[in-house]
């Protein structure tokens, strides 16, 4: 069965740092593009950052640039997306995804993700004081 389950997420100040991990079961991660993307309720989702299957190539939306940082582990079969210096308007629902055809393109420094077939049931991560 395929699955992904996303964790670490949590409640942290502004200015820490958080890890999420994307897992995935039932498939081979390593050949699939996998992006992450955020929710908060009554907004629209957001794309965060993409990593390539065939290069690891990574890809950012200009509102987490130099903060945060996407990389698998292709022997634990997960991709990570640590998130540095974080602020308030960082707080949501995140969410990993991936699939066969998964697009990732930044026009703008806004970065879309789609077309993709699997998604977990997201971490919540929240940052305050």
């Amino acid at each position: 069965q395929v699955q992904l389950v996303e964790s670490g997420g949590g409640l942290v100040q502004p200015g820490g740092s958080l890890r999420l991990s994307c897992a995935a079961s039932g498939f081979s991660l390593h050949y699939y593009g996998v992006g992450w993307f955020r929710q908060v309720p009554g907004k629209e989702r957001e794309g965060v950052s993409c990593i390539s299957s065939s290069d690891g190539n990574t890809y950012y939306a200009d509102s987490v640039k130099g903060r945060f940082t996407i990389s698998r582990d292709k022997a634990k079969n997960t991709v990570y997306l640590q998130m540095n210096s974080l602020k308030p308007e960082d707080t949501a629902v995140y969410y990993c995804a991936t699939g066969l055809w998964v697009r990732c393109t930044v026009a703008a420094g806004i970065l879309t993700l789609e077309t993709y077939d699997y998604s977990g049931q997201g971490t919540q991560v929240t940052v305050s004081s």
